[in-house]
């Protein structure tokens, strides 16, 4: 039996993009209350009776929550420009090694726009 199974995770950041051209709204500081969430896929193991278990999935994200909540993402290597793609995929290069059943990754940036990174 193959089975998906979600885990959620929020965090508080700013960031500001500066590709955008002048006078964007975006280009300004501003903050965003993210919600990250995490899509496992695979095969459920018949003996134990789930995929992975979701203590797994938190112990390969909760130490990358950790080093974007309540800090201003341009000055993250590798998020200088903190678009919800470009976090999307810098999520993923650190989660797909330790999590190999990853399969999706949603960054909600506000309560109406997300962004969908279903790897390479």
């Amino acid at each position: 039996m193959i089975v998906e199974l979600v885990k959620e995770f929020r965090f508080e950041s700013a960031h500001r993009l500066p590709n955008v051209p002048e006078g964007h709204k975006c280009r300004r500081l501003h903050g965003h209350s993210y919600r990250v969430t995490v899509t496992v896929r695979g095969e459920v193991d018949p003996e134990m009776g789930w995929l992975v278990d979701y203590g797994d999935i938190k112990d390969a994200v909760k130490p990358l929550i950790e080093q974007l909540d309540h800090y201003f993402l341009n000055e993250i290597e590798g998020l200088e420009n903190p678009t919800s793609e470009v976090l999307a995929g810098w999520l993923w290069t650190r989660i797909k090694p330790v999590l190999p059943q990853l399969h999706a990754l949603q960054i909600h940036e506000t309560c109406e726009s997300s962004c969908i990174y279903r790897g390479e």
